[in-house]
Order: structure tokens, then sequence, then C-alpha cells
């Protein structure tokens, strides 16, 4: 896939998301259903790349890059990363006196919404995907209930699913 659209769809979605994996909706449609140019499990294991090493959570963006381009694709991935740090500088500027508006905070307040819904719409064919067999799955309620109903730290919990998975393999 050329590096230029790479960067382009990177950027689009990671302009139009406003944190971490907000943006794995759009990259899903454009990569894994209208191109084919990634799996669902390449991009699970993209998003498993850019969440196990340290940094924002959005910077998964590279390793689909990498993926869908090999080193220029990351490259172009990392650009769609830092470039709207830099458009934000500007909009900051012209939004700082409309904040106070009713309208602009209710138009923030929908496009939240509005990506929670297409974030719940992308996970659910990942989760698909990674969840096989009657461990993972019960490794996923397990920590779905620990991380809901007690105060247990995540990496805890983390540490100890691994473990389990671990166990299991060998």
């Amino acid at each position: 896939m050329n590096a230029l659209v790479i960067y382009a769809l990177l950027l689009k979605a990671t302009c139009t998301s406003f944190s971490g994996l907000a943006s794995l909706p759009l990259i899903r449609e454009d990569f894994v259903v209208k191109r084919h140019a990634l799996t669902d499990q390449q991009l699970n294991t993209a998003v498993f790349a850019g969440r196990a090493g340290p940094g924002p959570n959005g910077i998964y963006v590279v390793s689909v890059g990498y993926f869908a381009g090999g080193l220029p694709g990351a490259a172009a991935g990392l650009l769609a990363v830092i470039t709207p740090a830099f458009l934000i500088l500007p909009m900051m500027r012209w939004l700082k006196g409309r904040t106070e508006s009713a309208r602009v905070r209710s138009a923030i307040r929908g496009v939240i919404l509005g990506t929670a819904g297409l974030l719940l719409a992308a996970s659910l064919p990942l989760a698909r995907d990674a969840v096989v067999g009657s461990l993972t799955l019960g490794i996923v309620v397990a920590t779905f209930l620990i991380l809901s109903f007690t105060k247990v730290d995540s990496a805890w919990v983390m540490f100890a699913a691994a473990l389990v998975g671990l166990m299991a393999r060998g």
C-alpha cells in the first residue's frame, strides 16, 4: 500500500478522534473492511503493540502503518499521529472564546457520544477474533468483573491474566 495513502487514511482517523483507541473504528473500516490491507488479527496485534509499550494509547497507529506498508507505512503512521498536535494549536486559539457557548459544548458532547458508539461497533469484531476458546472467554469475563466491581489496579489484573495464559499453554 502506498505510504501517502496510508498517511491520508491514518490522518483522517487521528484527526477525527479525541484519544487513544477512538480512531480504531475508522482505521478498521478503511484498512480491514474496505481495502483489505489488514486482517482483524493484524489490527489486534497492532493495538496490542501500541498498548504494550509506554506512551500514548494512540501510538498503535504506527503499527497499523507498518503492517499496511512496512517501514514507509510506519513513518506515515508516525506522521499521522503527530500532525493533529500541530493542527490543534491554531484551532485552540480560535476556539478560546467559543467554548462557553452551549451550542459548542453540545456539539462536543455529541461527537464524544458518537465516538463511543463507533468504538463499540469496531471493538466487537476484534473481540470475536481475539476471544477463542473457553479459557480466553473466562479471562475476559473475570477481567471485566474484577475491574468493574473492585478497586484492583488494572496492571495486576493484566499480570494475572498473562500468568493464567502462560500456565495454560505450558
